[in-house]
């Protein structure tokens, strides 16, 4: 769940103000780790760590000092986090990328999610020869003679129905 700023900078100071965890949880329903690295960010940049920033798309250097940084020199997630304005759950994820594959997997990055729609029709190849021509020309006239049988068949059908309920059809 997202949090305004004000919500957030309220429930940073009661924390601070002495509440437990478990009673910052029970009656915001803040999640833990979240609260947390709002206090990592709060204790470092003050307001402005709690401030929403603009997303920041991380290269391969970028996401292998920060994976070095929590599996060789012991960093907690959230210390990284905070320090780097990345979330959380990105960064545990890298981390088990590079433990399973390596640091070189870092670079392979996939994107999650759908993958982008192509939009529009697909350009066309031009006929080659003129047999092709003459197949294409074919093809669209089967179909716009099948278009025009489907047609007729939806207005004898509505006359029809027309018919039945006492109604005239009309003449278009």
């Amino acid at each position: 769940m997202k949090y305004p700023f004000e919500e957030r900078l309220k429930i940073l100071k009661s924390y601070l103000s002495g509440l437990t965890c478990e009673d910052i949880t029970g009656k915001y329903g803040v999640n833990k780790s979240d609260l947390f690295v709002w206090v990592a960010r709060y204790q470092k940049y003050g307001d402005d760590g709690l401030m929403r920033h603009p997303y920041t798309r991380a290269n391969y250097a970028v996401r292998k000092q920060i994976v070095k940084e929590h599996l060789e020199e012991s960093v907690s997630l959230t210390e990284i986090s905070a320090k780097h304005g990345i979330a959380r759950s990105a960064v545990s994820r890298w981390c088990k990328i590079a433990r399973e594959q390596g640091y070189q997997a870092l670079s392979e990055f996939k994107h999650r999610g759908r993958p982008p729609k192509d939009m529009g029709r697909p350009k066309k190849q031009a006929p080659q020869t003129e047999i092709e021509i003459l197949r294409e020309r074919v093809k669209d006239l089967e179909a716009e003679n099948a278009l025009l049988k489907k047609v007729k068949a939806l207005v004898k059908e509505r006359d029809a129905r027309l018919k039945r309920t006492g109604q005239k059809p009309s003449r278009d």
